[in-house]
């Protein structure tokens, strides 16, 4: 069997800045959520989904903020779109999907534990983390651990990830540190881009056992001493930036392969809900029901 595993916050922002806005008479915006039930369906509506679940972020913030202030907050964020949480995730949950709800973790640290361990179960011949997410490559073994961008089509695989990053996915949190994530608050390292970072850490693999000394470097990079002077002074900061950017695989979850499986939407609950948010069209294209 196959395991689908989605970030259910990154499909509702997603919704967010590319379904049509809607908001009730209340004046509530429910545009977001209305764009993610759609999205899920068409995903469900494919036949090919026998298991699956989607990890939400029940607010921004997490214990890496602890970690780091210049993490990612909800700073920013529209309230429309964050009054909208709540509201996704009984959505997704009316659907018939198992709902993963993060408050100390993110949703990737979710994504990132339960990849861990099915891909480990006999039974799961492979488990698809729909995303597009780079964070989320770290989690990619062999064949048997995928990502997939269903808006794009693609899959990448452990040597797709290589072709796409330069390093091995056990290298991404690496990669991360040094070059930066700007959705996440992670600065990286001034001067190292993409393809130094890449170049270095396919020889090294992991930022402590970069040289100091840009001379014993067994690749040529441009800039190679100004870069080294640079991780010497702060390479600290940049394994904390690691740290930042690696997923949790501990997050306590009830993980079973019959509750993941996905036997069709709960009637009472999401005819309930559609007729909160004024979304008949979805009702008429459901085809399985629990």
């Amino acid at each position: 069997m196959r395991v689908h595993l989605l970030d259910g916050t990154w499909e509702l922002f997603r919704a967010h800045f590319g379904a049509p806005s809607h908001r009730l008479d209340d004046g509530r915006e429910v545009g977001a959520v209305r764009g993610l039930l759609r999205s899920l369906h068409g995903l469900l509506a494919r036949g090919e989904v026998t298991h699956l679940a989607c990890a939400f972020d029940a607010r921004i913030e997490s214990f890496r903020n602890e970690l780091f202030p210049g993490y990612k907050t909800s700073e920013g964020v529209p309230e429309e779109l964050l009054a909208q949480f709540r509201l996704a995730e009984e959505g997704c949950e009316a659907l018939g999907i198992t709902c993963w709800r993060m408050w100390e973790f993110e949703a990737d640290d979710a994504i990132a534990t339960a990849a861990a361990r099915l891909a480990g179960r006999p039974e799961v011949e492979q488990v698809v983390i729909a995303t597009p997410d780079k964070d989320l490559a770290q989690c990619v073994r062999g064949g048997r651990v995928i990502l997939w961008d269903r808006q794009r089509g693609t899959v990448l695989d452990e040597e797709g990830v290589r072709e796409k990053y330069g390093v091995p996915p056990a290298s991404i949190p690496d990669w991360l540190a040094l070059v930066g994530d700007a959705a996440d608050g992670i600065p990286g390292l001034p001067g190292w881009g993409a393809k130094s970072a890449a170049t270095v850490l396919s020889a090294y693999g992991r930022i402590e056992a970069i040289p100091d000394d840009p001379a014993r470097w067994t690749v040529k990079v441009r800039g190679a001493d100004r870069l080294a002077k640079v991780l010497r002074d702060e390479r600290e900061q940049a394994l904390l930036y690691r740290r930042l950017a690696t997923l949790r695989t501990d997050v306590p979850l009830e993980l079973s392969l019959e509750g993941l499986a996905w036997r069709g939407a709960q009637r009472d609950a999401l005819e309930a809900l559609c007729a909160d948010l004024g979304e008949r069209r979805l009702l008429e294209r459901i085809e399985h029901w629990r």
